[in-house]
């Protein structure tokens, strides 16, 4: 079976062609169509199918990887929307929690006011009103008021509505109601509801979930439905599935009702990327680290499993959002990030890029500030000649300028800035690392590094030693391991109740009920989506936490039925992670069962091991023997370092160090006191030798 996976970067949309019965793999990048994605996605697949001598015809799945959700809410540029919300709540999404992302700051930017999803002339408020516990009906909805809101915002030109009632996530009657009113009079609008978004308690995060989905949701639903339309216009009948923060794949239907599960596609694809090469390298542990041209991405597999963001981390441009999402931590640095003096004249490199264009000096676009690439190429850990397979050449001339400017403007030497740009960037990242690692109770010395993008590993070996780390990994095509992530994943669907339930009064059979009613609305969607149910499986979890606290912590629920070995396990899974995320527990203190969540999981086809051509040798793979410029123990020297072509490498034999290895995605540098071996399995080990 024959299928694609294409994740669409600011610069670069990457495709990858496999066939799941078999190990072939072939790979391609095309420039990216920011006006239009879909042109690149389908050009690209064209262009490979081609290439390899695929009929169109003949590929059964195409997964994607989309920034449309992602950059419309970083940028901005989402449509007018409007909302409906119960009498007396029309502020909740300006007013927010009180509290300030900065808490020192007056000057702080706060995003839901500076830039609301929903303006406040479109946000219209009618009467009604649930109660809890169970969501009883208090005040029965005013049907009329919902009818002269949905004229008054369809009159304003307003096409996309967020409906979102107090209580909501306790009894979802009133929403859906208003919601089949809006329909009758704006057929043709964009409307969604809190309680089918995310039905959870926390009216401000609720509230404004629904709203980022009413402010991107007509533009993913266009750009879904336009993709899907120009395949079948190619004549590629595929099922597409798109890539979703939670770290499985979905429908383009799915997608079109809850584009908000797009956010982050294209980071948890890396993510997924990162495990995969994980597991072809018989690692557990892993932490994933992406480096493109202006972000540097980290996330962290244990035992095989991606960590989740909890609800007090999930926040996009700013807004916090409560969708379930793989744990990525993004900085600005890469090998676009400017080096500079601040207005203190301390010696900075990034978070601003060079981009695409002007890009670094070394590009000859003009650049004229001092970048990582440029620094790089000075150290000479950069081939000039061989840059993306030799399809661009790099000007040492311009890249060693703009560094000689830096570095008189600092009053050291040439090779000393350039290094120092290096060592910079890679504290930053090594700093990044830290915050998702030890200071979550996690000893990075445990985990291998892989390192990919098209930066990641030229810096990933020094990088784990600053956290001794003790191995590096390389993918086999380290440019494109997103699109590689998302060839690795499944349908992947969550559904969520509120249940507020006491450790000290549990209700066995509203818990039970619960379970059972999500795993059967996960069921009637997997029939939907015509997927085998034999071949399902269902994940439970519970977000809980000690009662008084202010977030919760998500913790596995053992299958079958619940009973009071069921909780006991869950309770001591419970305070487990609670030492590990704080340093202490309270086993004696009673807890509260916040939510209770299923994940439907439903097996789609996947990338299967790479096959690796043998025989190569060192003097095969050798392109030239030429100076680089490391520093070890304090001392910046200039090394010989042997440049080998990674596809010539003989396999299984330990490489020493320094040397710089070439393909056209990406540079891998192996320090002097390091060594690398290619494994048969395709990717690259980097054993960093000072951490021995």
């Amino acid at each position: 079976m024959k299928v694609i996976g294409v994740d669409v970067g600011g610069t670069f949309t990457d495709i990858v062609l496999t066939d799941s019965s078999t190990t072939e793999i072939a790979i391609h990048k095309i420039a990216s169509t920011p006006d239009d994605p879909s042109i690149a996605v389908i050009q690209g697949i064209a262009e490979i199918c081609e290439r390899c001598g695929v009929a169109h015809a003949d590929i059964a799945h195409v997964f994607h990887g989309t920034t449309v959700a992602t950059n419309a809410v970083l940028q901005y540029r989402g449509v007018q929307a409007g909302m409906i919300t119960t009498a007396g709540f029309r502020d909740i999404v300006h007013i927010g929690r009180h509290q300030r992302p900065q808490h020192y700051s007056i000057m702080q930017d706060i995003p839901w006011q500076a830039r609301p999803l929903i303006k406040r002339r479109y946000r219209k408020t009618v009467t009604e009103r649930l109660t809890p516990p169970n969501g009883e009906v208090l005040v029965p909805l005013n049907e009329a008021q919902v009818r002269q809101a949905a004229l008054e915002l369809h009159e304003a030109g307003i096409n996309s509505i967020a409906i979102c009632f107090l209580f909501a996530y306790l009894n979802p009657e009133h929403e859906e109601r208003a919601k089949s009113i809006v329909k009758e009079q704006c057929p043709d609008a964009f409307v969604t509801t809190s309680s089918e978004v995310s039905p959870q308690f926390r009216e401000f995060e609720r509230f404004t979930t629904a709203a980022m989905n009413a402010f991107i949701g007509p533009l993913v639903r266009e750009y879904v439905e336009n993709l899907e339309q120009a395949l079948q216009t190619e004549n590629i009948r595929a099922e597409l599935h798109v890539m979703c923060s939670n770290g499985g794949v979905a429908t383009a239907k799915t997608i079109s009702q809850l584009p908000i599960n797009t956010m982050m596609s294209g980071l948890a694809a890396g993510v997924l990327g990162g495990a995969w090469v994980g597991e072809l390298a018989k690692r557990k542990n892993v932490i994933t680290f992406d480096i493109g041209g202006t972000s540097a991405d980290i996330g962290v597999v244990t035992d095989g499993i991606f960590a989740e963001a909890s609800a007090r981390d999930t926040f996009i441009g700013g807004y916090p959002i409560m969708v379930p999402m793989v744990d990525v931590h993004t900085i600005g640095a890469g090998g676009g990030s400017i080096a500079y003096l601040d207005d203190g004249g301390g010696f900075k490199v990034g978070p601003q890029s060079a981009g695409a264009k002007p890009g670094p000096a070394a590009y000859g676009q003009g650049g004229i500030e001092a970048t990582v690439t440029d620094a790089n190429l000075v150290l000479g850990r950069l081939d000039k000649g061989n840059f993306l397979g030799g399809a661009m050449d790099l000007d040492a001339g311009a890249a060693t300028e703009v560094v000689q400017r830096m570095a008189d403007r600092l009053g050291i030497p040439l090779l000393d800035t350039a290094e120092g740009i290096t060592t910079l960037l890679n504290s930053n990242m090594a700093n990044a690392i830290r915050a998702r690692t030890v200071q979550k109770g996690i000893d990075p010395r445990d985990y291998a590094l892989v390192a990919s993008g098209g930066a990641g590993p030229l810096h990933g070996a020094e990088v784990a030693r600053i956290l001794e780390i003790p191995e590096v990994i390389v993918p086999p095509y380290p440019g494109i391991n997103s699109a590689m992530g998302l060839l690795t994943t499944d349908l992947k669907y969550d559904i969520i109740q509120t249940s507020f339930l006491l450790s000290t009064a549990i209700d066995f059979q509203r818990l039970n009920s619960g379970f059972a009613d999500m795993e059967a609305q996960l069921r009637n969607q997997f029939v939907t989506d015509n997927i085998d149910l034999d071949a399902t499986r269902y994940l439970r979890y519970t977000d809980i936490h000690y009662v008084g606290q202010g977030y919760e912590l998500r913790v596995p629920v053992p299958g079958g039925e619940v009973n009071e070995e069921t909780i006991q396990e869950t309770l001591a899974a419970f305070h487990a992670l609670h030492h590990s995320e704080y340093g202490h527990s309270f086993p004696d203190s009673p807890v509260e069962f916040v939510n209770i969540r299923v994940t439907g999981i439903g097996p789609m086809p996947k990338i299967g091991t790479p096959t690796v051509a043998s025989g190569g040798s060192l003097d095969k793979a050798l392109v030239k023997r030429d100076m680089t410029v490391f520093r070890l123990e304090e001392h910046l020297d200039e090394y010989e370092t042997a440049f080998y072509r990674r596809g010539d490498l003989p396999l299984n034999t330990g490489i020493p160090g320094p040397a710089i290895i070439l393909q056209t995605d990406s540079t891998t540098v192996v320090p002097p006191d390091c060594s690398i071996t290619a494994a048969s399995s395709g990717i690259l080990a980097i054993d960093v030798g000072r951490n021995k």
